[in-house]
């Protein structure tokens, strides 16, 4: 296993190299400049040249990179331009906002997705697997803004029932809290449902005409027995893949739902850096989330190399 784990890490350092590369590259060709907007009304062509040589703007860009990842390196992501914050602080504050964002958004779809993708394979082309699917079928086609606007006329505004926007701690007050942050899990976590609904279905639907499956119900065995012990655990496979993917979507940050609910997690900072230009920002927030998904589909394949004995008899 140890083996396995560190051949997954060494394929993931070359993917970091061309992330960065692709990022930093890509942001020297974005329209604007940087440093007229540091000047702010100062913007004789002296002042300019100072920012530019204080920058190291004025160096080739193979330099500036280098000098940027070596940083990178070393736990120096750089200072923002607009605040003047070092990034890597900024990061500490707006990531553990998105996790629990992120983490209750796959309760949500976990709770939701997987029972009811199970529950449509059973009854397939039934009543019940159409009803199922329509209803995993409007989810995807909702919008998220829309729904979360929705949700926050009826729940917040007709009801009283939650906040309608705003962020608190938990550490702070963790029962508000969960009460600020369930909307937008919700609003996230339906749509995610949805997909882990389908794919459980998919899943579950192909396990379920197997011979070993047909054997265990000619032993007798009860119908929960064949389902969830025998079926759903080779079923599964495939769909824990599937959330560490999903999941690492997640901590890049939902823009829209984080801008509705004025939640200040890593797609506000994503959306506030791109509009000022704050490329320090940009790329660091990038860059964590490359290690983010990086990560989580580590964390997939260490997984799933343990709940299948085949392919753990091979490590």
């Amino acid at each position: 296993m140890h083996i396995f784990i560190a051949k997954r890490l060494l394929i993931a350092i070359p993917t970091l190299i061309l992330v960065s590369i692709f990022v930093f590259t890509l942001q020297k060709l974005l329209p604007g400049d940087p440093v007229l907007a540091l000047a702010g009304e100062e913007r004789d062509p002296a002042t300019l040249d100072a920012i530019r040589a204080q920058l190291h703007l004025n160096d080739p860009i193979v330099v500036q990179y280098g000098r940027w990842i070596w940083a990178a390196l070393q736990g120096d992501l750089g200072m923002s331009l607009r605040t003047n914050t070092p990034v890597t602080q900024l990061i500490a504050q707006k990531l553990p906002v998105t996790i629990q964002l992120a983490v209750m958004s796959m309760i949500v779809a976990v709770l939701c997705g997987i029972p009811g993708g199970i529950y449509a394979a059973v009854h397939k082309r039934r009543k019940g697997d159409y009803i199922v699917n329509i209803l995993a079928l409007s989810a995807l086609s909702i919008p998220n803004f829309w729904l979360g606007i929705m949700m926050i006329l009826l729940v917040s505004v007709n009801l009283g029932w939650l906040p309608a926007s705003g962020y608190v701690s938990p550490v702070e007050n963790f029962w508000l809290s969960m009460k600020t942050m369930l909307m937008p899990a919700l609003v996230l976590g339906t749509g995610l449902s949805a997909t882990l609904l389908r794919h459980t279905r998919s899943s579950m639907s192909g396990v379920l005409k197997s011979d070993y499956i047909r054997t265990a119900r000619a032993k007798g065995l009860r119908p929960r027995e064949v389902i969830l012990g025998h079926a759903f655990r080779n079923a599964i496979l495939p769909i824990i893949t599937l959330m560490a993917l999903l999941f690492g979507e997640l901590l890049a940050g939902a823009v829209l739902t984080e801008q509705i609910f004025t939640i200040p997690g890593f797609g506000k900072l994503t959306v506030d850096a791109v509009f000022t230009r704050d490329y320090a920002v940009v790329q660091g927030v990038v860059m964590c989330t490359a290690v983010a998904f990086i990560a989580m589909n580590l964390v997939a394949d260490v997984l799933y190399a343990f709940l299948n004995p085949r392919l753990r008899a091979k490590l």
